[in-house]
């Protein structure tokens, strides 16, 4: 038990950290998406 503990707690560290990195990656793909559906007008 204390070792899955350990691997949740690691686990939120790691997206705490990498928060902003997956937050510009859902924007640019978001922007890309926008793109081809403007461009298909």
């Amino acid at each position: 038990m204390p070792s899955l503990r350990d691997a949740y707690r690691g686990a939120s560290v790691l997206v705490a950290v990498n928060a902003d990195l997956l937050l510009f990656a859902a924007t640019l793909a978001a922007a890309l998406m926008a793109a081809g559906y403007l461009g298909t007008l």
